[in-house]
């Protein structure tokens, strides 16, 4: 194990991660991972460079190309940034949480030229909540499947999400579906289920323990709380989810328009009829 440090810039001292070469993670991820860890705990700072390829990996004893694949991860999911010429700096921007369009996690990824993957926590058939069968419009006797899930780009671990399906939609789904793929390509494939209206409810929070050692982000962090519950076109609710998302690596977009009240025309008042017919 190393326990040198690495210099960013002669000035601040940050400290390598430690890397285990038999756990059988490879050495790109574990780099890529302290370096998440760095910026995470304000070693890193937003708009600072980031130590050489060549120094880190000196210091770690692993080869430049193993470096250079870390860095080159964390770079297309936005956590870093590279100038021409000036090297590699700690981004201070964050990446984007497109409302104005109904996509999959794997779909907003790929869209960012990032590998989505996720790590299953669990996946389950049971009886739903008082939150789920209300929003999914279920009978006291329907069963859900649950599934939760850590969502990554790039090794990185982006989000928290727990979806709910009612049973009788897709009953084979926990026969066909591998959880550690798009659960929106499976609907629609095998059970010709197209999500196409959803809504979304933001909130703000803090990360519990649980979350922010799944996230590696520390505990107390802020995070974005959403509230999912997406329909058929016919407006049958298919999924509700809720997750959480790490408040220092997203941002919330949205597009506003303003109605030009010119083209509303003149407010016309209806008369309201009383139960003799008469109007009021």
């Amino acid at each position: 194990m190393d326990k040198s440090a690495i210099h960013s810039s002669g000035k601040r001292k940050t400290h390598t991660p430690l890397l285990n070469r038999r756990s059988g993670i490879p050495l790109y991820r574990q780099i890529q991972q302290g370096i998440l860890d760095q910026i995470e705990s304000g070693e890193l700072q937003p708009g600072r460079p980031l130590p050489s390829i060549q120094r880190i990996a000196a210091r770690m004893g692993v080869s430049q190309m193993t470096v250079r694949q870390a860095v080159r991860a964390l770079c297309e999911v936005g956590v870093i940034y590279s100038r021409q010429g000036k090297g590699t700096f700690i981004s201070g921007i964050k990446l984007e949480r497109d409302f104005r369009q109904v996509l999959s996690f794997t779909e907003e990824t790929v869209g960012r030229g990032a590998v989505p993957s996720s790590k299953v926590l669990s996946f389950t058939v049971q009886p739903p909540s008082e939150e789920v069968r209300a929003a999914l419009r279920l009978h006291e006797t329907d069963s859900v499947f649950s599934l939760r899930r850590v969502r990554f780009g790039n090794a990185v671990p982006m989000g928290i999400e727990c979806s709910s399906l009612p049973v009788q939609l897709c009953p084979e789904l926990m026969e066909t579906f591998d959880p550690s793929s798009s659960l929106y390509e499976e609907l629609s494939e095998h059970y010709g289920i197209q999500l196409m209206v959803t809504d979304e409810v933001i909130e703000v929070g803090l990360a519990n323990a649980e979350d922010a050692r799944l996230l590696k982000i520390a505990a107390g962090s802020p995070v974005f709380l959403f509230t999912r519950l997406s329909y058929l076109e016919n407006g049958t609710p298919v999924e509700h989810v809720k997750s959480v998302y790490p408040g220092a690596r997203y941002k919330v977009v949205n597009r506003l328009m303003r109605v030009k009240h010119e083209l509303l025309g003149p407010l016309t008042l209806v008369p309201t009829m009383d139960e003799n017919g008469s109007a009021g």
